[in-house]
């Protein structure tokens, strides 16, 4: 029988705690997590904080009894304090109480990411009590929520408008909160063109959220009549100054590789754990998964990338390994999406200037072309904004991005361009897929096939081989 256990309750802990069940049911599987909130969706925060998700109860993936139901031991509300690779226990401590040491036989570390805290005065001396959140967990979540509750403020600021952030400007605008948005960099969504990241500001403006680009925080302070004073220097240095009743900063994550670290585990990239294909760390019987990890990139190679389908698939690998399997991690690409509002804003693989910095043969250039989402004869035609990015030499597919309307099905047309990159294939054997038409819902050439065939015609119809990945 083997003893599993499984540190950190999220997407990755959970996944590997679930695999190791299947594949062996007489295995041993604990899941130590920290707070009281075992396998719920992070992703789906900015939804629970809208009200379009009714209840906090329903981010959960799994109940905590649909989990024990599988014969894993979940022991929530407890820390795992130190992992002793030599003698294989992990030493935890439930609450307050007693510490005890847990022996195992493999050990999968998935303790996640936790909130960047940017250098901005005032930070420190400033939390939920004064209105002021970072955002990350589930207690994160309600300490936001009695915020609202009891402040009811009418107005807020967001420091950072990435995913979250823009996700978090539509809920808190749909709670009636007037939202200033504050983002340093130039354009908002900075993981897309900018010129595709204009138009999420544009539809981030006309719903009444105030965007700020290019204007860097430096401190926030009270104000009079328990508010909160935001200070900011703009473009060209001009003063930048906003009073508001929540200030909410959102800035990114970085991985939680203490406990990892501490026991002796190699980091890598960004302070993330370093992993092979199969999850293995460098220390016996430990693994690792989800974004405390060096993630490999199928285009990039090692690199470091939090999200949370990346991390559902290491935490498979790593349960299966864990138990004497040998699967490996097939790579992520990067793929993601977001709704904001009524668009849509995705991407794959890499942009151009990401192309042109990660490998030294490729010579990538990138088209961009708008197409309708289904038949312009039909009524209700949307345009898709879309880039498609392939190296000149060989005509091999390198990345894709599509902005448009909710209902112009901008996620699933990213994933053709996510499998055809996945599959090494060139931007114009993307026109030889056989993809699904009818009037109301596409084209007889698809939006991204149309990009695809602008690409091969402004840089060649060079098939090349399908590649290695």
């Amino acid at each position: 029988m083997t003893r599993l256990i499984a540190i950190g309750g999220s997407d990755a802990g959970i996944s590997a705690a679930l695999s190791a069940r299947e594949l062996d049911p007489a295995s041993e599987v604990t899941v130590v997590v920290a707070d009281a909130y075992p396998n719920y969706s992070i992703c789906g925060i900015p939804y629970y904080v809208s009200g379009e998700v009714t209840h906090w109860t329903h981010l959960a993936h799994r109940t905590l009894d649909d989990l024990t139901a599988t014969g894993i031991r979940v022991r929530t509300d407890t820390r795992a304090l130190r992992i002793d690779a030599t003698a294989r226990t992990v030493t935890v401590r439930e609450g307050a109480g007693q510490v005890e040491e847990l022996g195992y036989d493999a050990v999968v570390v998935g303790t996640g990411a936790v909130s960047v805290r940017p250098p901005i005065e005032g930070l420190d001396a400033l939390g939920p009590a004064d209105g002021v959140h970072l955002l990350h967990s589930m207690g994160d979540t309600f300490a936001l929520m009695d915020s609202i509750d009891q402040r009811r403020p009418a107005s807020a600021a967001i420091i950072g408008a990435g995913y979250i952030g823009l996700e978090m400007a539509e809920a808190l605008t749909t709670r009636g909160i007037e939202v200033t948005q504050i983002e340093a960099l130039p354009e908002v969504l900075p993981t897309v063109d900018a010129d595709l990241g204009a138009l999420v500001r544009e539809e981030l403006a006309a719903h009444g959220v105030d965007v700020l680009t290019g204007t860097t925080v430096q401190a926030v302070s009270r104000a009079a009549a328990g508010r909160l004073g935001v200070r900011a220097t703009g473009p060209a240095g001009q003063p930048v100054t906003r009073t508001v009743d929540l200030v909410l900063v959102v800035v990114g994550v970085r991985p939680d590789a203490t406990l990892a670290a501490e026991a002796g585990a190699r980091l890598g990239i960004k302070g993330a754990i370093e992993v092979d294909e199969q999850m293995r760390t460098s220390l016996p019987g430990v693994y690792a998964a989800g974004d405390c990890v060096v993630t490999h990139h199928r285009l990039l190679g090692a690199t470091w990338l939090p999200l949370g389908t990346t991390a559902h698939k290491q935490g498979r690998v790593a349960g299966e390994n864990a138990l004497g399997g040998s699967r490996r991690f097939a790579g992520s690409l990067g793929t993601q999406v977001v709704k904001v509002f009524d668009l849509v804003a995705a991407r794959t693989g890499l942009r151009e200037h990401e192309a042109a910095a990660a490998r030294d043969g490729w010579k990538p250039a990138t088209t961009a072309v708008t197409a309708d989402d289904h038949k312009a004869y039909y009524p209700g035609a949307t345009p898709i904004a879309a880039r498609v990015t392939g190296d000149t030499t060989d005509g091999r597919l390198l990345g894709a991005q599509l902005v448009g309307r909710r209902g112009a099905e901008i996620s699933k047309r990213i994933d053709i361009c996510a499998t055809a990159l996945f599959h090494g294939m060139s931007v114009d054997a993307i026109s030889d897929l056989d993809l699904s038409y009818t009037p109301p819902l596409g084209s007889p050439w698809d939006a991204v096939q149309v990009a695809a065939h602008a690409w091969a015609m402004e840089h060649g119809r060079a098939a090349g081989p399908v590649l290695d990945v």
